[in-house]
């Protein structure tokens, strides 16, 4: 089988799309990842990349309207993609918010599946709007909550949708995108129920990809492991790594702990320690990879960002968050309602210490992540689904 696989280069993204890049080569397929040139020397092993054509912004693009980047700039990629999928592919992938690797598959005629790196985003008739991190409303009050929210977002969900199916009858496709799968690449448990779960919908569990093979060599003391990852979004909180070292000093927390910065493009530990992190005695910073470092963690603190999330939970590591835009206040409020993790709101130093003492005290958070990580019992394999899709249908 012959896959392309199709990603925009925010890290969130494409970090999954290799992932899933890896398992279908692991089980004998081909796979090619079309994404941006900041990814054009990631080491994908026998997996292969392509510049995905059209992702830089026209001069007369606006990136202030959202509409225009997912819809507007996705019908002139689809065009520039066709070609290069017609005739050697047999199923295409594309990553949920770059719609022109949907819309590149149907203009030549092949199947594809829509991947979401995090739950499945879609509104529901049993849920408020995704994003504002409520849980479902209960007994007659919260469902007429419900509604009214729904109510008051459907106007913009129906513009969204008309600028939509304009940019793609632009380019001859009629009609909304029509996914053979849907991938949905989260935790079971960080999904919540909806009465209207989409058949072609598939939890297929996180895809989890580390852009190193550097180990974080850290001091092997007696004192708890505290990793701290600022988000690799454009919109998480910039002052996270901040408020979080100044957090952790031993005067500030109250007790002594090691710390390890992880992140890409964080500052040394020797920067750190002239600043925020001269209170912290043993503190490691730089790119290494993350999912070794947290199977010796006792806590995380992150932005709530569905990757970082998705590792520390799955290696059963409560979380301290610091959540930024994006759908980064609806993961935290998920994940604090399952008791895995607390949300302190603002990168404040003295709420995060504050946390962290509590992780730290109350085995509950601990045991609450655990719970997040056997869930992943309950997925399917991504590859199987794909696989289904080349040859015409996914049951």
């Amino acid at each position: 089988m012959r896959v392309a696989l199709v990603v925009g280069d925010e890290a969130g993204h494409a970090f999954p799309a290799f992932g899933l890049a890896g398992r279908l080569v692991e089980a004998g397929h081909q796979a090619t990842v079309f994404t941006g040139k900041r990814w054009a020397h990631v080491d994908l092993g026998s997996a292969s990349s392509a510049e995905l054509p059209g992702l830089a912004a026209a001069d007369d693009d606006d990136d202030d309207d959202a509409g225009a980047k997912l819809s507007t700039r996705a019908a002139r990629m689809a065009v520039l993609l066709e070609p290069h999928l017609a005739t050697r592919y047999d199923v295409v992938v594309s990553d949920v918010i770059t719609r022109a690797g949907g819309w590149a598959a149907e203009l030549a005629g092949l199947p594809w599946c829509e991947l979401s790196p995090h739950p499945l985003y879609e509104q529901s008739r049993g849920l408020p709007p995704i994003g504002m991190g409520l849980a479902a409303g209960r007994g007659t009050l919260g469902r007429w909550r419900d509604r009214a929210l729904r109510a008051m977002s459907a106007r913009a969900v129906a513009a969204g949708e008309r600028q939509r199916d304009e940019a793609r009858a632009a380019i001859g496709l009629l009609g909304p995108p029509r996914p053979t799968a849907k991938l949905i690449a989260t935790w079971p448990a960080l999904e919540v129920y909806r009465p209207d779960w989409p058949a072609q919908a598939h939890l297929i569990g996180p895809l989890l990809w580390e852009p190193t093979q550097t180990r974080f060599d850290v001091p092997q003391t007696d004192d708890p492991l505290v990793v701290v990852a600022p988000s690799t979004a454009a919109t998480g909180q910039g002052s996270l790594a901040d408020a979080a070292l100044r957090a952790l000093g031993a005067d500030s927390l109250g007790r002594r702990v090691r710390v390890v910065l992880s992140g890409l493009g964080v500052p040394t530990a020797a920067q750190c320690r002239q600043g925020a992190g001269a209170g912290i005695a043993e503190l490691v910073t730089g790119t290494g990879r993350q999912d070794e470092v947290l199977t010796g963690a006792a806590v995380a603190v992150c932005g709530a960002g569905h990757g970082m999330l998705a590792k520390a939970l799955g290696a059963g590591v409560p979380v301290v968050m610091v959540p930024g835009g994006g759908d980064q206040r609806e993961l935290a409020a998920r994940v604090a309602r399952l008791g895995a993790g607390i949300d302190v709101g603002a990168p404040d130093p003295a709420a995060i210490a504050a946390a962290v003492r509590r992780v730290l005290g109350e085995g509950d958070f601990a045991a609450a992540a655990r719970r997040v990580a056997e869930s992943g019992a309950r997925t399917v394999d991504p590859v199987a689904v794909v696989a289904r899709a080349a040859v015409g249908g996914v049951s």
